[in-house]
């Protein structure tokens, strides 16, 4: 059965990743492409239809994004979000006008067509989430008004052309109602049938690593976090011992964690592992280094480094090895490449910006369309232990995109103490399921403190926890009083080497997770 695909082009929102969830949350596939993508390349995902997301640019600006106005010639339905509203009536030979009273924030709509798909099941009036400067002042021959707020045209469609579109951001938790919307748009309008679920991917993503494979030899970068450990065991139901695992030790891995993964992934998985210590290799390349890209880029081109030299070595016994399993992530494709088209590169991931050009062996990543949730969910059906599948994310990059400045073996350890009793401490509190992530960072900050009526002089730990769906954005969680005061006193005592900590409560935007 083929996948049925919802296609968005990204207009260069902050909110588009959200509308892929929104859908991917009906048990739909949905991708998303920079709004410059060619119409060849959106017609070869045969979409079912067609969302225009929400961007901060003006349709009449010169820079505005360069998108093929032949999209809304399809034959698919579409849905304007905000921008992709403005790009509908400004191709069309409607008139968009920058708005005498602007809306950000809380709306509320008014809906006039109670008979539109769009917005059936819902009641008259919805509360929204406005980010706009400009309105659709004239609407294309045609098109009729649907929904509005006290100060401008809230939505508008031509069921006949098949085109609908709403100012407003139906993706956020702002508008309480706009799954409804999303929902409706999908499955009234698209027809989907909603059969995109873990146990059809896993047979789908079986089925294509078997005949991409052949009967190659492949090695799957294994770093013992959720997302390399669910890419290992499904490519390893597809082709069983053709599979041999690597876990490399980079040198910042957290405290004990390069025996631990061994033992665990080993006993609970059955996956054949092969472990290689190269953390001196990787310290190395770390040594005076400052900038955090280059940071990722050293660590990314060391890890295929690594694994090209085991390659070699296994190709002696199996014949030959092709292929490199990675367990790359949809948020770590959008954070750094091109895919959000006008958006910005927020940061490179160790396996995407970090790949060199030259790398022999190709890539196998199952879960390259996944968020982190929708791995997890992948890995129940897998009948993987919930100890491994409840783990926190763990940054490829490892502790040195948690250490500002210069990585060094003594900043390791200390940071890899600290971490150690972050966690614990937030695992005996019973809050580690409930957070997305927690951890501690080593900031090249030192300053006076006194201890045992002694002088220091010692570095500062950052406390990190935050909250978040999927990693693209996150809210930083506001631990009890009693467990940062466990922290911070065990810290100081038991670190010999930092002697001040502090709690991070940065949301993201404006901050990032990591703090590198």
């Amino acid at each position: 059965m083929d996948t049925q695909t919802i296609v968005i082009l990204d207009f260069g929102s902050q909110y588009t990743q959200l509308i892929a969830r929104r859908i991917r949350e009906q048990n739909v596939f949905s991708v998303v492409l920079p709004c410059t993508a060619p119409i060849s390349e959106i017609q070869a995902l045969k979409p079912l239809g067609l969302i225009l997301s929400g961007g901060p640019s003006s349709v009449y600006d010169a820079d505005a994004p360069a998108a093929d106005p032949k999209l809304l010639e399809l034959g698919v339905p579409v849905l304007g979000i905000c921008y992709g509203l403005h790009f509908i009536v400004h191709h069309l030979g409607g008139k968009v006008l920058g708005a005498p009273r602007r809306e950000y924030g809380h709306a509320e709509v008014v809906i006039e067509d109670a008979e539109s798909a769009l917005f059936q099941g819902l009641p008259p009036t919805l509360a929204v989430w406005m980010s706009h400067g400009d309105e659709a002042a004239k609407l294309p021959d045609g098109f009729h008004r649907t929904a509005v707020t006290a100060s401008a045209l809230a939505g508008f469609e031509s069921a006949e052309r098949r085109i609908w579109a709403v100012q407003f951001h139906p993706e956020v938790h702002h508008t309480p109602l706009g799954p409804q919307i999303i929902k409706n748009f999908v499955f009234s309008i698209c027809g989907a049938r909603g059969d995109w679920t873990p146990a059809h991917f896993i047979e789908t993503t079986v089925a294509a690593i078997r005949e991409k494979v052949g009967a190659g030899h492949v090695i799957c970068g294994l770093s013992g976090g959720v997302d390399s450990s669910v890419a290992a065991v499904l490519v390893h139901r597809a082709i069983g011992d053709q599979l041999t695992c690597i876990f490399v030790n980079n040198g910042v891995l957290r405290k004990n964690e390069f025996i631990n993964v061994q033992n665990n992934l080993r006993d609970r998985l059955g996956l054949k592992i092969v472990a290689v210590d190269a953390s001196e290799r990787f310290l190395a390349r770390l040594a005076g280094v400052t900038d955090p890209e280059t940071k990722r880029k050293h660590i990314g081109a060391e890890f295929i480094a690594v694994f090209d030299d085991e390659a070699t070595r296994i190709t002696k016994e199996t014949g030959g090895v092709e292929w490199l399993v990675q367990g790359t992530l949809y948020p770590d494709v959008i954070e750094s490449s091109s895919v959000k088209g006008p958006s910005q590169t927020i940061k490179s991931h160790h396996n995407v910006g970090g790949l060199p050009l030259g790398m022999k062996l190709k890539l196998i990543e199952p879960l390259r369309d996944l968020f982190k949730d929708e791995v997890r969910r992948i890995g129940r059906d897998l009948q993987m232990p919930e100890e491994i599948l409840g783990r926190q994310p763990f940054p490829g990059p490892g502790l040195a995109v948690r250490i500002l400045g210069e990585v060094t073996p003594e900043r390791v350890a200390l940071l890899q103490e600290a971490d150690e009793i972050v966690v614990a401490e937030i695992k005996a509190a019973g809050l580690y399921s409930s957070i997305w992530q927690s951890f501690a960072v080593l900031l090249p900050v030192m300053s006076v403190g006194v201890m045992g009526d002694q002088r220091t002089y010692a570095y500062t730990a950052a406390v990190r926890a935050v909250h978040s769906e999927d990693g693209m954005t996150a809210d930083w969680t506001p631990l009890p009083y009693e467990v940062l005061k466990r922290i911070s006193s065990r810290i100081v005592n038991e670190v010999r080497g930092i002697n001040r900590v502090v709690y991070d409560i940065t949301s993201k935007p404006p901050g990032t997770i990591e703090w590198e």
